[in-house]
């Protein structure tokens, strides 16, 4: 493209600075903010009061905080999922259905098993129901997408609304297993207490949203960050994402790699629901899925760059978000939930601008005048 004379085009980089993993990332919430300022000046909001607000809300006070911690965690789970299938270059979208189908598989396994454990047992059952659940529920486009080549984009986006519907048929369409018989209203049937975890109360009387599942996710994120790097299997999918036909050369079964990486990915978003169960929820409940966490998850993963450790930061980044903007809706000056929403969407815009920026280097020629 020539403009004012002069060529400019965009060289792919042969070596990445490493300062630009740190400053595309930090970039990206900058600009994300002067959008977001813009939004609020034109709705009649101040911008920094506003955000001064965000900030107390979501991150700074103590209920927001504990608030902001217990909305991350799952978040953190989906945002592995959509990271783990990203790094190989499977983008698998099916987070938000592989999440109800784990609060599903750890509800039955909370109702069904739990009673006849120790909570020391009972709570990693019904997690590991709830991953296996997950896993499930992407088996199909993982089939299709090792054995046929069909694309898991829209095969897992599409389960995602089988998924809602059939939480939602499980409590308001019919009287069966996960739905409460002993109430009018529809409600979901409540687990084993031995599935239950109490909420961590950081040494005070206060009552928090923060449970101990929170810690569970950031030890799972620091432990899959750890075996990608020193396993073999971690190399191998690496190698794969490179290049493709370089692994098929040296022997590695593409099959088994694209189908265990799905496999692995809706496992992780399956724990995600099934948090839901041995934390705040506690049974199926159709309500705490309509926040678009498995959605969110993706927007996570691609600020962290697919790093499994840095999504524990953007989940709480994103989380504190939604916590601040539900309080700023509340108060006495309202400001429309939707400034969460549209920060969350300018950060994933200027992360992928970001990232082009970070693979390439803008040139800039100035063109010689022909004589004639």
């Amino acid at each position: 493209m020539i403009v004012f004379g002069r060529r400019v085009r965009m060289e792919q980089r042969l070596t990445t600075p490493s300062s630009l993993l740190v400053v595309v990332p930090v970039l990206s919430v900058l600009f994300a903010l002067v959008v977001g300022g813009v939004f609020l000046a034109l709705t009649g909001h101040p911008p920094i009061g506003t955000y001064l607000d965000l900030l107390d809300n979501g991150y700074t006070s103590f209920y927001g905080i504990t608030d902001t911690l217990g909305l991350a965690t799952p978040l953190v789970c989906t945002g592995l999922s959509a990271a783990f299938a990203f790094r190989m270059n499977l983008y698998s979208i099916g987070q938000e259905g592989q999440m109800y189908l784990g609060m599903i598989g750890g509800t039955w396994a909370g109702i069904v098993l739990a009673d006849a454990l120790p909570t020391a047992i009972a709570v990693p059952v019904v997690l590991c129901c709830g991953a296996l659940s997950g896993a499930a529920w992407v088996a199909l486009p993982a089939l299709l997408r090792a054995r046929l080549g069909t694309s898991e984009i829209v095969s897992t986006l599409l389960l995602n609304y089988v998924a809602l519907n059939l939480v939602n048929y499980f409590i308001f369409g019919s009287t069966g297993f996960f739905r409460d018989p002993t109430t009018s209203f529809p409600q979901g049937r409540t687990v084993s207490e031995n599935a239950r975890l109490s909420p961590l109360s950081f040494f005070t009387d206060k009552v928090t949203n923060t449970y101990p599942t929170f810690v569970i996710a950031v030890v799972l994120a620091v432990s899959l960050f750890w075996l990608m790097k020193v396993s073999n299997y971690g190399y191998e999918t690496t190698v794969y994402a490179d290049s493709p036909n370089t692994a098929r050369y040296a022997g590695m079964n593409s099959t088994w790699l694209q189908s265990s990486v799905l496999l692995i990915s809706g496992a992780l978003a399956g724990v995600g629901g099934a948090m839901y169960v041995v934390g705040p929820a506690g049974k199926v409940d159709p309500g705490l899925l309509q926040i678009g966490l498995g959605y969110a998850g993706i927007v996570v993963a691609a600020l962290a760059r697919y790093n499994f450790v840095a999504v524990i930061l953007a989940a709480v980044l994103f989380a504190g978000l939604r916590t601040g903007g539900n309080a700023l809706q509340a108060s006495s000056d309202p400001v429309p939930i939707a400034i969460a929403v549209v920060l969350q969407g300018a950060v994933l815009l200027f992360a992928l601008g970001g990232e082009l920026f970070r693979r390439n280097k803008v040139t800039i020629v100035r063109v010689k005048q022909a004589v004639a």
